[in-house]
């Protein structure tokens, strides 16, 4: 019996802006590294800045971290975002490379395409208007973000299967299909990518009420030390340099889970920079903890701090105070961090957010000489904070979660403005 073909998608973004940010398809490549062997895969990613079709020779578009800039046109904006002084883009591969790709492709038994943002819905659209016409007897299968917390949105792209949640189940029985949950994802499917991205563990402990993770998963399980570091292994094998962590709880029972894993890429002695785009819980930066991931190769800390106000904190789950911000910054620069490399976000647009309690948590922030970086606040349906919003938006309609427009209709486009040409000015002055 022939192997089935199948053709894993990350779609383009349709939004009014997108920056590569360690941004990779983890949970695509999860899923078809459990099934290394037993189908033959084809890689199509909008959002590979390195991809053939937007390669030139001898020049780089990345940072010296891999982050940098997708490519972007200018298209219609939604009607219910009109409101919104800024244009709205699409960002990634051109369309019509992919409809010449699905053209000269053979054919595939099954697409699987993931999905992140709620509001990026239409990028997921298009893709499957494209599979359609160009493969007809192609199944295609959603997973991923938006189709766990806009799960009956999804379903009405016109599917043959949405996998809601982390219960790979329903999927291994559509695709007859026997997974090795101990396989590692199939990075391979990368021409020597420079970027790659890692998990130590799935979900989070916490319950912040403003964030997804509690709703796509379901509690926190770390995944097992030699797992981690095979991944990690391969990525250095293909040339990989700079590797981002995507755990929602990195730091949480470090003793456990991430001090083993950095001791060996210690002993290892494996070389690469590592980063942290999701929030790192600075409650947990200890000095001993700082030491060891300096040591490991860590290059740049994003801590959540989201506001300076007790009450706010205290209401929306007290992940973190202020002093322990202020204590991590401590330990890390002592361990030798670069403070420029250290990056506090705090959220704009929260629907209980008081703008002298944002602005006093901007100025704590840069009194500690490091970076604030304003993280638009997106309304969640299905969270405390994001159902509030209803009284602002029609939640109901996956773009109205779009974290660039909801400050605006929460605060006024010359608010917001006020506020980020504050951040940036602090920023400046350090």
């Amino acid at each position: 019996m022939a192997r089935p073909r199948i053709l894993l998608v990350n779609p383009p973004i349709y939004d009014f802006a997108a920056y590569d940010f360690w941004l990779k398809p983890y949970g695509l490549l999860s899923v078809a590294g459990q099934l290394r062997g037993q189908a033959d895969f084809v890689l199509f990613d909008f959002l590979d800045r390195r991809h053939p079709s937007l390669w030139q020779a001898g020049r780089s578009d990345s940072d010296r971290w891999g982050r940098g800039r997708f490519r972007s046109e200018r298209v219609a904006k939604p009607a219910c975002l009109n409101a919104i002084p800024r244009y709205f883009q699409r960002f990634g591969v051109p369309r019509d490379r992919f409809a010449a790709f699905l053209g000269g492709g053979g054919g595939f038994d099954f697409v699987l395409i993931q999905t992140m943002m709620s509001y990026w819905y239409p990028g997921v659209r298009e893709v499957i208007e494209d599979v359609r016409r160009a493969c007809p007897g192609a199944r295609i299968v959603l997973g991923g973000n938006y189709v766990t917390i806009c799960s009956a949105h999804a379903e009405g792209l016109g599917t043959d299967l949405c996998v809601v949640g982390t219960d790979l189940d329903p999927l291994w029985r559509f695709l007859e299909a026997e997974p090795n949950a101990g396989q590692v994802g199939l990075w391979e499917m990368y021409d020597r990518p420079a970027v790659g991205a890692l998990k130590l563990s799935d979900g989070c402990p916490f319950h912040c009420t403003y964030c997804s993770v509690p709703r796509v998963y379901r509690g926190f399980r770390p995944r097992s030390l030699e797992q981690s570091l095979a991944e990690l292994e391969l990525l250095v094998s293909l040339g990989v340099r700079d590797v981002a962590f995507y755990d929602d709880a990195l730091l949480f029972d470090a003793d456990a889970i991430l001090t083993p894993f950095l001791e060996e890429v210690v002993r290892r002695r494996i070389l690469v920079h590592f980063h942290t785009p999701n929030a790192l819980n600075a409650r947990f930066i200890q000095a001993d903890l700082a030491r060891l991931m300096v040591r490991a190769g860590f290059q740049t800390f994003y801590l959540g701090f989201e506001s300076h106000s007790p009450q706010w904190q205290q209401g929306t789950g007290g992940k973190v105070h202020s002093d322990e911000l202020a204590q991590a910054v401590r330990h890390l620069v002592t361990a030798g961090a670069n403070p420029s490399a250290i990056t506090a976000y705090q959220i704009v647009g929260h629907p209980n957010s008081d703008l002298q309690e944002l602005e006093a948590s901007m100025r704590f922030v840069h009194g500690l000489g490091i970076r604030g970086m304003l993280a638009d606040f997106s309304p969640i349906p299905g969270t405390p904070d994001g159902d509030a919003c209803r009284r602002w938006v029609d939640l109901d309609e996956p773009l109205m979660h779009n974290k660039t427009a909801f400050p605006i209709f929460r605060l006024g486009f010359d608010e917001v403005n006020r506020l980020k040409d504050l951040q940036r000015r602090l920023n400046r002055a350090l």
